[in-house]
């Protein structure tokens, strides 16, 4: 009877974590990224590129959806959700190439 009320507890607490998470959702406010970013890696796993299709937002404006693609991956392929990024020297902020309307974003996970 034990063993049963045991199981019972643990299948209800793991059904509550859900796997319907949304990766496209930002986890404060729940509401949707508004930009698509893919990310990819080079030679080394922890130098990363995020590629946005900005359709000729500001760098203020896809932050959010860059930011959240890159703490999902370091976070899962490394334990930390922190993110080295290229600075550009005259805007002393995030740096990026333009492709047409896609924003290119660099930077390297990093381990605490």
């Amino acid at each position: 009877m034990i063993r049963a009320l045991v199981l019972g507890t643990l299948i209800c607490g793991l059904a509550a974590c859900g796997g319907n998470r949304n990766p496209a959702r930002n986890a404060e406010s729940g509401v949707e990224l508004p930009y698509r970013a893919k990310l990819s890696f080079g030679n080394d796993p922890r130098d990363i590129e995020i590629n946005v299709d900005a359709d000729g937002a500001s760098v203020e404006d896809v932050r959010e959806s860059v930011r959240h693609k890159a703490t999902s991956y370091c976070l899962l392929k490394f334990g930390g959700s922190d993110t080295e990024w290229d600075i550009d020297p005259l805007t002393d902020d995030w740096a990026f190439t333009q492709n047409g309307d896609d924003l290119i974003f660099t930077g390297r996970c990093t381990i605490r």
